[in-house]
């Protein structure tokens, strides 16, 4: 584009900006192209529009939508809920580039009650608009499953896909079937069961579908006492069976007292990328329809806005006319005879923490599966985290930890292993014996194998670490500081891994002083960081067990006159340890080096004891 087209547009939008209604209404904001890219809402058009193209620009993705930007359009309309129901229908409609996208993941499965003379009741992942009523979608198959099944077990319907019609009954075009021998149908295919009684029963259904159990459970329980009364107690059993069904089922169902009755809750998540919301319905205290979705966001949408646009979603999908919507903090916009409530405590507390719950089940779960398909994300993810937790100014994508082992100042070694990614890279795993220090002193062990490992790597001009762990508290990392910061003058993040008393990791340290770094037990970041712990002390503890096996191997044999490398491997492989040697015999011991050797052997390890 020149700069003369540049101008123009710019002109050309500023006019239109300058000559918006400051009213509710929506704004689409049209490519050179005429493609709608971007839909929104606002109370006031003019102002909000005019904020898109002010000098204090926003974040760098709305700098690119506004750059992208070659006509304006707007909608005035008389609410600012007006204004949002018809940004979510046009956003479905267009879906424009910058906007958020509604991602269900998949189809969820629906409960359909067909348009037929006989209706079926089935499941079903595709909505025909021919007459049928849907319920749904379940996002809980295990919810929709035991709905269906409470409702076989009240009431015998068809499952066939006859043409059940009034003329094809009379004229006797059907026979009956299995699932009327074994009483999961009535029979209406040969007039067995009238259309009255069969209508009424789907009109119960219904009413289960809703939530109206309690209604349903009512009726129930007044019929079998007049039934009972009347003394037709075979009759008035059926019911009561029927009544123990669906009070079961409310029992299972029901999560605060039943007083509650048409409201609708919501909860949100959020990450970089996405938004996820919960929607709970509430009818007669039981939980009628639960769903969660997610939005992917584009450019850096506030809770608000995604809660905003959540609620007029489901809302419009469900077909909700909830006077009371439970939400976990104020919205910022008004919608025509409905109360917002953000609740403290109580039961509606109650139900806003189960949507949390749910929210945030379905954000791991979501998680998860996405790790499945690409398993670098969760290392990026648990980099990220560590990142955060530390304040680091880049991402921790090379991270080092230490550990000395030693018997009382014997054999002392040290072991470096290194993530990479948060991965073990084990061709860059290190071992170190302890040259410098005599005794048991780990701070001063520590302080050798870091010099001697950096020093290296900045003589070699190697890669240096992004963090350095320190298997122990703060006296480790002040000793390891010693030698990063003051000696070899490096910039160097150190993180402490304290043990408790069950040397289980209990504590993350960091900074000079250190302090505690409030990283939940349990959590994935929590384990990385314990995982790399584990493995440096594994590691420095077979090195130890190695050299110091190798020690006591070379202090028995390898004095013995006569007895090089190769007789001490063939001993050892003959034997399979010193110990097994001196219990051997000279015949027994010659018969592998010979008996001069054997002689030797014998007199050197009879003289050890």
């Amino acid at each position: 584009m020149t700069e003369n087209n540049e101008t123009n547009t710019e002109e050309y939008l500023r006019g239109i900006v300058m000559n918006l209604p400051e009213s509710p209404g929506i704004y689409q904001y049209l490519n050179a192209e005429g493609t709608i890219i971007y839909v929104g809402k606002a109370k006031n058009l003019k102002r909000r529009v005019y904020s898109y193209f002010s000098k204090e620009q926003h974040s760098a993705k709305t700098r690119v939508l506004v750059s992208k930007i070659a006509d304006i359009r707007y909608i005035v309309v008389n609410t600012e809920e007006d204004a949002l129901l018809l940004e979510n229908n046009l956003i479905k409609k267009y879906q424009p580039r910058y906007n958020v996208a509604l991602k269900d993941g998949k189809t969820y499965p629906s409960i359909c009650i067909s348009n037929e003379y006989f209706p079926r009741v089935f499941k079903t992942r595709k909505i025909i608009r021919n007459g049928s009523i849907y319920y749904g979608p379940y996002s809980h198959y295990p919810s929709m499953q035991a709905l269906l099944d409470l409702i076989r077990r009240l009431y015998p319907l068809r499952t066939c896909r006859l043409a059940l019609t009034p003329e094809n009954i009379n004229q006797h075009k059907f026979n009956l079937c299995l699932q009327y021998h074994i009483k999961n149908c009535k029979g209406p295919c040969i007039g067995l069961q009238t259309h009255e009684e069969y209508i009424q029963n789907i009109a119960e259904i219904k009413e289960i579908l809703k939530g109206n159990t309690q209604n349903i459970s009512n009726a129930l329980l007044k019929e079998m006492k007049e039934l009972a009364s009347e003394l037709r107690f075979e009759e008035a059993q059926k019911l009561k069976e029927k009544y123990e069904l669906i009070e079961n089922y409310r029992a299972k169902s029901e999560v605060v007292s039943s007083v509650l009755h048409n409201i609708d809750v919501f909860s949100i998540e959020t990450d970089e990328k996405s938004a996820y919301i919960n929607y709970l319905h509430i009818a007669n205290g039981c939980i009628n329809q639960a769903f969660t979705f997610e939005y992917k966001m584009r450019l850096n949408e506030t809770k608000e806005e995604l809660l905003q646009l959540g609620i007029i979603e489901m809302r419009e999908r469900y077909k909700s006319l909830s006077k009371e919507i439970i939400v976990p903090f104020e919205p910022d916009f008004e919608m025509s005879g409905v109360t917002f409530t953000v609740p403290l405590r109580g039961e509606k507390k109650h139900l806003l923490d189960l949507s949390v719950l749910n929210v945030k089940q379905y954000k791991a779960d979501r998680l998860k599966q996405a790790e499945k398909l690409n398993p670098e994300q969760r290392s990026v993810r648990l980099m990220k985290e560590i990142q955060d937790q530390l304040g680091l100014e880049k991402l921790p994508l090379t991270i080092e930890c230490f550990d000395n082992s030693n018997i009382q100042g014997s054999d002392a070694v040290a072991a470096c292993v290194v993530f990479k990614k948060a991965k073990p890279s084990k061709k860059d795993y290190r071992k170190y014996i302890i040259k410098t220090v005599e005794g048991p002193d780990d701070y001063a062990s520590m302080q050798e194998v870091v010099r001697r490992r950096y020093a290296r790597i900045l003589e070699e001009q190697g890669e240096l670490p992004d963090l350095i762990l320190t298997d122990g508290g703060k006296g480790q990392m002040e000793a390891v500081r010693l030698i990063i910061e003051d000696e070899l003058k490096l910039s160097i993040p150190i993180v402490g891994l304290a043990k408790n008393a069950r040397h289980r990791t209990s504590e993350v340290l960091f900074g000079f002083p250190p302090r505690v770094i409030g990283i939940k037990q349990g959590t994935p970041l929590f384990h990385l960081l314990e995982n790399i712990q584990d493995e440096v002390h594994r590691f420095a503890i077979t090195f130890h067990r190695n050299k110091r096996s190798k020690s006591q191997v070379a202090s028995a044999l390898d004095n013995i006159k006569g007895i090089g490398e190769k007789r001490k491997t063939t001993l050892l492989k003959a034997f399979k340890s010193v110990s097994r040697i001196k219990q051997a015999s000279i015949g027994e011991i010659a018969a592998i080096v010979g008996e001069t050797a054997a002689k030797n052997i014998k007199e050197s390890l009879d003289s050890q004891n």
